[in-house]
């Protein structure tokens, strides 16, 4: 696939884990959202001069408003020409470690939602290939999903074993 895209923006994701249940934003309250009425985990954009490790922990405060401690890189995911202009470089982390108490959102819905009907909710169909492995011990993946207006048109996915 050859698409053409003008910035490559750094971004953090991040899935708030209980043991059974992911913490989710449904996203229903931002005007012109790419992202609208779509489940997602927590996370945005990094910062100058900000780390990836950094960027998520301030966006799952900012979102949330619990403090994760010792997140855990999952995987890199890349979206080339995602929302038809950039593309997109994601660091994809698992929080089990967290504290605090959740806040309202200003850009949805958060909502606790059951670890087996995560592929089952309004998510993003390219997320549906991935997410398992954020919950799996020893696995380490990297990809890139093709949009096009809005609709997955391929894909890559690898899977490695951490260490």
């Amino acid at each position: 696939m050859n698409f053409m895209y003008s910035n490559n923006i750094l971004a953090t994701l991040c899935y708030v884990y209980d043991g059974k249940r992911v913490l989710m934003l449904h996203r229903t309250k931002k005007k012109n959202d790419i992202h609208a009425y779509k489940y997602n985990g927590l996370g945005g954009k990094i910062e100058k001069n900000e780390t990836p490790l950094e960027c998520v922990i301030r966006e799952v405060k900012e979102e949330s408003g619990l403090k994760i401690k010792k997140p855990i890189l999952k995987g890199i995911l890349r979206f080339p020409n995602f929302d038809g202009k950039n593309c997109w470089t994601v660091f994809v982390y698992l929080a089990n470690i967290f504290y605090g108490s959740i806040k309202k959102s200003d850009e949805g819905e958060l909502l606790w939602i059951n670890l087996e009907k995560l592929s089952k909710i309004n998510i993003w169909e390219g997320d549906k290939y991935f997410i398992k492995y954020v919950f799996k011990e020893n696995i380490f993946f990297y990809g890139v999903f093709y949009y096009k207006k809005g609709k997955l048109v391929d894909f890559k996915l690898k899977l490695l074993k951490s260490l």
